[in-house]
């Protein structure tokens, strides 16, 4: 049966009751508080404590905080004024109607805040896929630009191309109907000269005739050099062998000694390379990312913090965007005294981590505690931006000192009670 605490003491102002509850060997792990309105319990194994208060109070908003063997609540109340007394003087009937009704109370929070927990979590998966699918469509948006950039880009330089060589063609035509018009110029300039030359002789000697007829030869022979076509264009010939076959008897193959060779130098390559495990064939359960995340924290359970980094570093990179691997990659670093290489690792799930939603808020705050710690022990306290000590409100879960009022399940608290 439980020991009945009685040598508490409170105090009180307009506003709020301070009550203090000694327990001998309390500790936030063991003890187990229940607040309502109207009702307030300790129970800390053999101890018990519970008051029905004089009026109502704001269980929301009030504190307790346990150490030094105390209890000490801070109780706000929901109107201002001054309490006669702590406790009401009930009967035992009345007593089990208000715990009863107490319980009722924390059960219809308790589901209230379940269902706004899944109203909330859907709402983060929206919000999550929502932005995803906006990055995704940005994504492809940027990627078609780039390809329509390219593609204009290469229309463009195929249609300057193109007018290069219809202009360096028209260029061409030009010049050879140029000098098709300067030949046929000088063709007749020399055809005016050697008639002029046979018109103007005095007699009609057999010399002159026979000049005249070495004259006309002359002219046909410059007739028929100017009409030799040009020489054709220098140009190359593709020529390719056919490979020749030199057949050797099966008792002079070699086969079986350039196969061999080529065993062992794939060996001898395989055997430089081992410390990059890209470069050799894995096995079939060390291709899988999460049989090595387990095979390193079994590692790390043994202290061989070393060989968890490496089995952390092959899942990292068969696949670099799950976050646990860096968080536990970081607490490896933690315990070598590796700090720099924690905060990138915490940082870097912090960024795999985004956006911020319910899901992954147990992951991000051990990121934060291992990246905070990293940062402390390099003596940087205002990058590490650890809370201060103190009173903290009740929903604040992360403090040890610190123990929620209204937010504790209700079946952990002793039924009989």
């Amino acid at each position: 049966m439980p020991l009945q605490v009685s040598n508490y003491s409170w105090q009180q102002t307009s506003t709020a009751v301070f009550i203090s509850v000694p327990l001998r060997g309390v500790s936030v792990r063991d003890a187990d508080v229940f607040c309502t309105e109207n009702y307030l319990k300790v129970n800390c194994p053999p101890f018990l404590f519970e008051v029905f208060l004089y009026a109502p109070i704001d269980d929301e908003s009030s504190k307790a905080k346990i150490g030094n063997n105390t209890v000490v609540f801070t109780l706000h109340k929901k109107e201002a004024a001054m309490w006669e007394t702590l406790s009401l003087s009930v009967d035992k009937e009345m007593m089990q109607k208000i715990r009863e009704k107490s319980i009722l109370q924390a059960q219809e929070r308790a589901k209230e805040a379940m269902e706004a927990k899944a109203v909330a979590r859907r709402e983060d998966q929206k919000y999550t896929l929502n932005v995803m699918m906006k990055i995704e469509e940005e994504e492809r948006k940027k990627i078609e630009d780039m390809k329509e950039n390219e593609r204009i880009k290469a229309t463009k330089e195929l249609e300057a191309w193109k007018e290069c060589q219809r202009k360096a063609e028209e260029l061409k035509i030009i010049q050879r109907e140029e000098k098709l018009y300067h030949q046929e110029k000088q063709m007749e300039e020399k055809r005016k000269k050697l008639k002029h030359k046979c018109l103007t002789g005095n007699s009609a000697s057999k010399n002159f005739a026979t000049k005249g007829r070495n004259s006309g030869n002359i002219f046909f022979e410059k007739l028929k050099e100017d009409n030799i076509p040009a020489p054709r264009s220098v140009g190359s010939i593709k020529i390719s062998f056919t490979p020749r076959v030199f057949p050797t008897a099966l008792r002079e193959s070699q086969v079986a000694e350039e196969e061999e060779w080529l065993h062992k130098q794939a060996e001898a390559r395989r055997a430089m390379n081992t410390d990059i495990p890209e470069l050799y064939d894995l096995k079939e359960e060390e291709k899988n990312p999460e049989w090595l995340k387990d095979k390193g924290n079994r590692l790390f359970a043994t202290e061989n913090y070393l060989a968890a980094i490496n089995a952390y570093n092959l899942a990292i990179r068969l696949n670099n965007r799950i976050p646990l691997l860096y968080l536990n990659r970081a607490a490896c670093h933690l315990k070598l005294k590796n700090l720099h290489k924690a905060i990138e690792d915490s940082s870097k799930a912090l960024e795999i981590l985004t956006p911020p939603v319910a899901d992954n808020a147990n992951a991000r705050m051990k990121a934060h505690i291992r990246r905070g710690t990293a940062f402390c022990q390099l003596e940087l306290y205002v990058e590490g931006d650890f809370p201060n000590p103190g009173i903290e409100p009740v929903s604040h879960a992360l403090q040890e000192d610190s123990l929620p009022l209204s937010h504790q399940s209700y079946s952990q608290r002793n039924s009989s009670h």
